[in-house]
């Protein structure tokens, strides 16, 4: 029996054990401390910094540091994702003058940049927790400081051509499109700017162009009213006029700040806000209110708290790799990038709009992109309000192993707001229920414009869109379903806000495969009693399928979990139907290559359109074949001889052969398809990769690597879990990752072995299965 001396100092040792295990972790992340000792050519060569939901790409360039500014659903009439614009900072005498001694770091485990160069430095960070930006002036002489807010959108801007590829009209605009100025002035000595949107937006031109007037005072409308912007202040500054500019190809206004006196400490804020309401003067008043509000808090403790919160996000994950070696090594590459990708996730925690796909919050100007888009910082391709949600689940999947599940909500609370526009739709069209979710899919639940087409048969499904790649893809929401469920497998989170949204997305395959069914004959159901999943699709790649596999692996999976996880939560009736349904969903579909059995694309297709390689959907995201399942021979000979599969293999972008040799235990593949997509990316910032099939930073591109090396580290079957199922023995690695069952597995690889195991908690030490080394035939035996 431990007396309560004893029991207090065993608690005190194990705080102080726990404590030098995080002190030690976050003393390895600052090896990935990106430090740069020459400053920056452009716009392309910055370095991201957020919180919250608040990205910037700072920079300095001709000794004067620049900041773009960039917030979660900052959206415009035409749905383009604003920049909040530019910040210019200029000291004298200016200790930015050339490279000798210069630095610019960014602090990993504290969330924050700073820049410093002969006595001067200058730090950067966000706070987490509220919508303010800071920076932080401190030099051994004093110092005149000038701040300057600087906008391309002093004036209204014509978009033309590629441009609108930023917005929802893309290739296809109604009309001459006109980016509206903002609001810009100052307010006594601050900048105050704003952008509100006018009262006719492209989501009335949807609703109108995909006939859903009749319901469309019923339906979500989030951009109409919708203002954003923010005020730049500091208490030693005041107005010093305005100035006329171009940088990048674009012109610009800037609102200018002067130091009031020199100073040794100075410091500016940027506070900023977005509402939605009818009334236009409450964005002022209620910004003026989170202000005055705002200054009852200590600097040094929102600093603290958000400082914090950033040890927090690094000590519930990491991958750690190659320790002592150099950033030449590859294998340290992916160690580091994996780290700076999941920091630039963390930049939007919290926001109410998920990281978009094609650049998050750190696009920047579009000629470093590509030199024939001249266009001001707001462009980026595949647009603003758009989801594309085959990119986006990637850039959430990973989160669930990460452990970031309160980053997850962004995106699972997003389609949880769309459930009452897509009913609609199917009850408009078709007079059944279920939730009717397209790929290109709007803030607003419907199809984008563009791709739903304007040129289209008069008789043509008004529900459809008119597009070779999406006609007939509705799966894709599936995937954000399997995260919703994740959160209760992984963290038991109370998931029941989302199961109704779960049942409306398989009732609406139920109901609309039956009733295309009977559009065409008299049965509703082939002669086993299954649905016919005619006409569908095999992602964006098989088009015209029947009973694509995809679709199946995913209506198979759902269904099942969602009986397990939430049975006791469903009421009589919601059970009765789930378990009917089950009885419903058709079996997968093979072929066979050279006499070995392979998984099918789908029973039969009419032609192949994209690169995708649906066929392995199984493996992964749905789990159905991999290590220790049934038929994992059938799934290996499709990595091995399926043709398309072969043909399609790469690691640009959204490719995923990175994670399904990882789910297959290919360990040799995985490697080598992880270290292509995880390596350096072209730009000076390392996980600025891209453009890929999007845009710069690709942020599908980071998200499917992280999920390779994560499956290539750690693996689940039922109770048991796999460490090491794909990862090379010679590559040193120190990783904490997350398990089904509220589980946490910590583990240190050195010269091929492991020597250090931690698991929480401790009884589901008997699950670890520990695969370093086996080959493949052992691992197939798996059981």
């Amino acid at each position: 029996m431990v007396n309560k001396s004893n029991l207090k100092k065993l608690i005190l040792i194990s705080f102080l054990f726990i404590t030098l295990c995080a002190k030690a972790q976050i003393s390895t992340l600052e090896n990935y401390n990106q430090v740069w000792k020459t400053q920056s050519n452009n716009s392309s060569e910055s370095m991201p910094l957020g919180g919250g939901d608040i990205g910037l790409n700072v920079w300095v360039e001709k000794g004067d540091l620049y900041a773009y500014i960039s917030k979660s659903g900052t959206f415009d009439e035409h749905n383009t994702l604003l920049k909040l614009g530019r910040i210019k900072v200029s000291l004298s005498p200016n200790p930015f003058k050339d490279n000798e001694g210069f630095k610019q770091e960014l602090s990993l485990k504290d969330g924050f940049i700073v820049v410093s160069q002969n006595g001067t430095s200058v730090k950067l960070w966000v706070d987490v927790f509220n919508p303010v930006i800071h920076v932080d002036v401190v030099s051994k002489n004093p110092t005149e400081m000038k701040v300057a807010y600087e906008s391309w959108r002093y004036k209204n801007r014509d978009s033309k051509g590629k441009a609108n590829n930023a917005n929802s009209y893309k290739w296809a605009p109604q009309g001459d499109i006109i980016t509206y100025k903002d609001s810009i002035s100052f307010e006594g000595n601050a900048v105050q700017f704003y952008h509100r949107n006018r009262a006719n937006t492209v989501f009335d031109v949807a609703v109108k162009q995909q006939k859903m007037e009749s319901v469309k005072d019923q339906m979500m409308n989030p951009i109409a009213n919708l203002t954003f912007g923010g005020q730049l202040f500091g208490s030693n500054l005041k107005a010093d006029g305005t100035y006329n500019g171009i940088y990048q190809d674009t012109d610009f206004k800037g609102y200018r700040l002067l130091s009031i006196k020199a100073a040794k400490k100075q410091q500016f804020q940027i506070q900023l806000h977005t509402n939605q309401s009818m009334d236009a003067s409450l964005w002022t008043k209620e910004l003026k209110s989170q202000i005055s509000s705002y200054k009852k808090i200590k600097n040094n403790k929102a600093e603290q708290k958000t400082i914090n919160w950033w040890h927090d996000f690094w000590n519930r994950s990491f991958v750690f790799t190659q320790k002592g070696k150099t950033t030449n090594d590859s294998v340290y590459q992916i160690g580091q990038n994996y780290q700076l990708f999941r920091y630039m996730l963390g930049c939007n925690a919290y926001g109410k709009y998920p990281t978009k796909f094609n650049g998050g919050l750190f696009t920047v100007d579009p000629v470093h992109t590509n030199k024939e888009l001249n266009f001001t910082p707001d462009f980026r391709n595949w647009g603003g309000g758009t989801m594309t949600a085959q990119n986006q689940r990637l850039v959430y999947f990973p989160m669930t192993k990460s452990g970031d599940f309160d980053m997850m909500k962004s995106q699972l609370d997003y389609y949880l707001g769309l459930q009452k526009n897509a009913e609609l739709r199917s009850e408009v069209y078709w007079k059944h229920k279920g939730a009717a979710f397209t790929e290109q899919l709007e803030n607003f639940g419907l199809p984008n414009p563009a791709e739903y087409d304007w040129k289209r048969p008069e008789d043509y499904d008004p529900g459809m869109e008119y597009n070779a790649w999406l006609e007939y893809e509705w799966d894709t929401v599936f995937e954000f379903c399997q995260m919703m469920l994740q959160q209760k497998e992984y963290a038991n989170e109370d998931i029941q806000k989302y199961n109704p949204f779960i049942i409306s997305c398989l009732r609406f395959f139920d109901e609309h495969y039956q009733y295309l069914a009977k559009q065409r004959g008299r049965k509703a159901l082939d002669g086993n009693g299954k649905l016919i999943l005619y006409p569908g699709s095999g992602a964006e790649t098989y088009k015209m399928a029947y009973n694509s596999n995809s679709t199946i692996s995913a209506l198979q999976v759902i269904t099942e979990r969602l009986l397990q996880f939430s049975e006791k939560e469903l009421s009589k009736e919601d059970l009765e139907y789930l378990k009917a349904f089950q009885t419903r969903i058709p079996p997968l579909n093979f072929r066979e290559f050279d006499g070995h059995k392979t998984l099918a694309p789908a029973k039969s297709w009419e032609r192949i359109n994209n690169t995708e390689v649906p066929q392995l959907y199984s493996v992964f995201p749905w789990g159905i074949q991999g290590l220790g399942k049934s038929d994992l021979q059938t799934a290996l000979n499709t990595w091995k001889y399926d043709t398309d599969a072969l043909k399609f293999r790469s690691h640009v972008g959204w490719k995923q052969d990175n994670i399904f040799a990882a789910r297959l235990g290919l360990t040799e593949e995985a490697a080598k398809y992880n270290l292509l997509k995880m390596a350096n990316s072209d730009r000076r910032f390392p996980a600025f990769w891209g453009p890929g099939y999007d845009w710069v930073p690709d942020h599908n591109w980071g998200g499917s690597g992280m999920i390779g090396m994560q499956e290539m580290l750690l693996q689940s079957n039922g109770d048991k879990i796999y460490i090491f199922p794909a990862w090379p023995a010679d590559w040193d690695v120190h990783f904490k990752l997350h398990a089904p069952k509220n589980t946490t597995v910590e583990v240190k690889m050195d010269k091929g072995k492991v020597t250090f195991l931690k698991v929480f908690p401790k009884e589901r030490e008997k699950d670890i299965i520990n695969l370093l080394g086996k080959s493949l035939t052992e691992k197939s035996n798996l059981k």
